[in-house]
């Protein structure tokens, strides 16, 4: 039965990843169509992941409060309109100029965009709600296993997608939109007929859990100030944004020493594959064998490695080389962390710290390719990669001031956070 409910949840994250990348390359050239300058497509592009830093959060709370199934409906059902909103932009918004303004077409056409992009963003607490559910299923021995499936859906969903999309995008770049709506819909009917609620009703009507308030600020501050979780957020954070800096501005890289984009393609889809291979099998063998603070640590200096190797590597072949260990650690790292989240705090409340979590990769997502690409353009194609070397140092030591000296001292316990309420 677990098996069963861990593979549906598979399916249900690879096809919306499938859906997602099927559409998010061609963005800047759906955009560009209607006038749009490359600092419009940059907001364009941030839109989604400043709108799911406000909608994650939420929707991961209210999991923990209504349960996970109906959560998981009404986002995959934002995703689903929002998909359909970008395939219609153009008809909608030479409708909607015929009766508001007629010489602002393309202006009318860029906001629809830009509001389908935010409507997914805000309801685009798929990935955090799928995750809790796996918390729910799994113990804390094979957390890290169950999660991992979450990166392997991921990895082969932005193997397949952009291909696909690329190949639609002969007949319009609307076609790929409705492409990805439809998944999104077969994705629903999943939901409806095979996916049954992982939350019982007694904990989702925990006293503390409905006086718990909405999430604001404050309660990503107290989420940051408590002993157990808090650590682990903050390294969350410095190592995304190192990540994220690689991920967004590679691309520009890879142009700038001299690569075409078949082969800086071809490059990403290795970065897939290696990421389904250490997700969907690798970490399950690692935490068998190792304690997950060992696993931090070690994952984050082989990446700080692979990171200041990237940051001066020029040829094709070296490139090759680096992005091996880089994709190998950052994935064992990125599962072990947010499996030791979920391990540090009660059951009832997975979905709210999820949700965070989500949110402050969201941020680094709005931040990365704003740095990286001004490093990157100001001041050499190195800049990038120590700018995450720095941040990556930083996280070291944090790891080991925060996480590995007090696990050494006491022994391990939930963060209830109690005293924060």
């Amino acid at each position: 039965m677990k098996n069963s409910r861990l593979l549906t949840i598979f399916l249900i994250v690879f096809i919306d990843l499938l859906g997602f990348s099927l559409i998010l390359p061609l963005l800047p050239y759906y955009a560009e169509t209607y006038g749009a300058t490359p600092f419009i497509v940059g907001l364009l592009v941030a839109s989604y992941a400043a709108a799911q830093l406000i909608g994650a959060p939420l929707l991961g709370r209210l999991s923990d409060r209504i349960g996970r199934r109906p959560v998981l409906l009404l986002s995959v059902a934002g995703t689903c309109a929002g998909f359909l909103l970008l395939g219609f932009a153009d008809p909608l918004g030479r409708l909607l100029a015929d009766l508001i303004a007629p010489e602002a077409v393309n202006a009318i056409i860029l906001g629809l965009l830009f509001f389908s992009r935010i409507l997914d963003g805000l309801t685009g607490g798929n990935i955090t709600v799928a995750q809790a559910y796996i918390t729910d299923v799994t113990d804390d021995q094979n957390r890290a296993k169950g999660l991992g499936l979450i990166g392997a859906a991921f990895g082969l969903g932005f193997i397949i997608g952009p291909a696909v999309g690329g190949a639609l995008s002969k007949w319009g770049y609307s076609l790929p939109a409705f492409v990805a709506a439809s998944v999104s819909f077969i994705n629903i009917l999943m939901i409806l007929f095979f996916l049954p609620e992982s939350l019982p009703a007694e904990r989702r009507s925990a006293e503390y859990l409905q006086k718990r308030p909405p999430f604001t600020l404050k309660a990503l501050s107290q989420a940051l100030s408590r002993p157990k979780i808090g650590p682990l957020l903050q390294l969350r954070f410095f190592f995304s944004l190192a990540f994220a800096t690689f991920q967004t501005i590679f691309a520009l890289y890879a142009q700038g020493i001299g690569l075409s984009s078949q082969t800086t393609g071809f490059l990403l889809a290795y970065v897939g594959i290696l990421t389904v291979i250490v997700q969907g099998g690798l970490i399950g063998l690692l935490t068998r064998r190792f304690r997950d603070n060992w696993l931090i640590i070690n994952g984050l200096w082989v990446m700080t490695g692979a990171l200041l190797a990237w940051a001066f590597t020029t040829r094709l072949w070296a490139l090759v080389v680096v992005i091996l260990p880089l994709a190998v650690a950052g994935g064992v790292v990125n599962t072990i962390i947010q499996s030791s989240i979920t391990k540090s705090v009660i059951r009832e409340e997975v979905g709210g710290v999820l949700g965070i979590t989500t949110s402050l990769e969201a941020m680094t997502r709005v931040i990365a390719p704003i740095v990286g690409g001004f490093l990157l353009q100001k001041v050499g194609l190195w800049a990038p990669g120590v700018f995450s070397v720095i941040l990556m140092a930083w996280a070291l030591v944090l790891a080991y001031w925060r996480i590995v000296l007090p696990s050494n001292r006491e022994p391990i316990a939930v963060d209830s956070g109690m005293s924060n309420r």
